[in-house]
């Protein structure tokens, strides 16, 4: 039987640590069998920018922290070179919160049994942007499936109670950049550096406007 989710009292900062503990007790997928660590977020939890990607590999469930190897590394650099620090002015987060076996893909269901726990994420922080990193993370909180290139770089305005009034932007994923390392015009790397560019001129947009 799939056990609710439990959403323990607090606001602010006590909310999202309760939210922490919350995720340490899920057993609403088998993913919880094989976790080492439950990966929650890293980052700053009053951002404007949401940063959401797939789930965790073997050195995000090692360490219990989002993005930290190599994709991770490269998606922090990336942020930098547009002004964006990914733990000063991101909350960085995943579509699950337990690593997939063999870094797969997450199931339907599995995304399905892990959405209320990101829905109360981005309901706490309360950001204006989401930077949706790949086409899982479109699929998991859109439900659009398809290639990310045709989604990449095209900004969404968010639509139902967790998403109204924010601004979504597709990417790359960074691990598929690291397969395609050219900065060449047109590369999805040079296309992905302006994307973030696109993200940077939003957030400052919505700051001088607030």
């Amino acid at each position: 039987m799939e056990e609710p989710v439990l959403v323990l009292p607090g606001s602010g900062p006590e909310a999202l640590a309760n939210l922490a503990i919350g995720c340490e007790a899920c057993r609403r997928c088998s993913l919880s069998a094989g976790r080492r660590n439950v990966v929650v977020s890293r980052g700053n939890p009053q951002a404007r920018l949401i940063v959401i990607g797939e789930g965790p590999g073997a050195q995000e469930d090692e360490a219990g922290l989002p993005f930290v190897g190599r994709s991770g590394q490269l998606l922090d650099q990336m942020l930098e070179s547009v002004g964006i620090d990914s733990n000063r002015d991101a909350y960085v987060c995943n579509i699950v919160k337990c690593r997939p076996p063999d870094n797969r893909k997450p199931t339907a269901l599995e995304m399905a049994a892990c959405r209320p726990w990101l829905e109360q994420q981005i309901a706490l922080v309360d950001p204006q942007v989401l930077l949706l990193a790949g086409a899982t993370a479109v699929e998991g909180l859109l439900g659009i499936k398809g290639g990310i290139t045709k989604l990449r770089g095209q900004w969404r305005a968010g639509e139902g109670t967790s998403l109204q009034g924010r601004w979504l932007m597709p990417i790359f994923h960074p691990s598929y950049l690291l397969r395609n390392p050219s900065r060449e015009r047109g590369s999805p790397k040079w296309l992905t550096w302006h994307d973030l560019q696109d993200v940077q001129r939003r957030l400052l947009q919505l700051q001088a406007a607030s």
